[in-house]
């Protein structure tokens, strides 16, 4: 009888002692699962920060580095043209100086030199000079070199040619512009040699027939026009 009692008892300590390990095992374990899960969420998410920080960065970055490279470009550009124009308006300044050296030379037809000089010879020697080009010896000729240019777009250093009928027959140099419109142009007159004379003159005006550009905005010549060593000028 004893022996079966304490059966009963050992039988009855063993079932609950198993009972309390089997309660402790299922409410730990899931406990432990929850606390990697939220762990390993925590990691994801401050490694999906990271990386859009990173990305943010190298975005900022290439943004920033275009903008440099824009702004660069677009000094460049700038200053390109900056240069530009100063080579040209030094070239047109040149020319329109050395024009003027020859202002009260007699006109002579055929003429070629400071003693006597006619109106194609005076163009070609003065572009020659200051420009280093090599223009044709006559105006028709001349009329064919660089680019035609309308009337109300005329500038300094632009050629003008006029005509007492159908063949170009005298050229001019543009020296001035007004505000106005008022052209004026240094040119050998066969009157009074080389002077400065208007295109709203009553006799120059009516004979005007177009215009014509031979220095480009770069200050380079137009149409490829052979370039030339200014010749040393002779004692007149």
């Amino acid at each position: 009888m004893k022996k079966r009692v304490l059966f009963y008892l050992v039988a009855i300590v063993t079932t609950v002692s198993m009972q309390s390990c089997a309660t402790n095992y299922v409410v730990s374990k899931p406990a432990t699962y929850t606390k990697e899960y939220k762990t390993d969420a925590k990691l994801a998410s401050i490694d999906n920060k990271k990386m859009e920080l990173d990305k943010q960065k190298l975005i900022d970055s290439f943004l920033a580095e275009k903008a440099a490279s824009i702004a660069s470009a677009k000094k460049a550009i700038k200053n390109s043209e900056i240069a530009k124009a100063i080579k040209y308006n030094k070239t047109i300044d040149g020319i329109l100086a050395e024009a003027e050296t020859y202002l009260g030379t007699p006109y002579r037809y055929g003429g070629t030199t400071r003693r006597g000089i006619d109106c194609s010879a005076f163009v070609l020697s003065v572009f020659g000079a200051a420009a280093g080009l090599s223009l044709p010896r006559v105006a028709a000729s001349q009329a064919q070199e660089g680019e035609r240019i309308e009337k109300g777009d005329l500038q300094k250093g632009d050629l003008i040619f006029f005509s007492h009928g159908r063949r170009i027959s005298h050229v001019g140099i543009v020296e001035s512009v007004s505000e106005e419109g008022e052209v004026k142009f240094i040119h050998a007159a066969t009157s009074r040699g080389v002077m400065i004379s208007s295109l709203n003159d009553s006799y120059w005006g009516p004979k005007y027939r177009f215009a014509k550009r031979v220095i480009n905005e770069e200050g380079d010549a137009y149409n490829n026009l052979a370039a030339t060593t200014p010749a040393t000028p002779a004692n007149f």
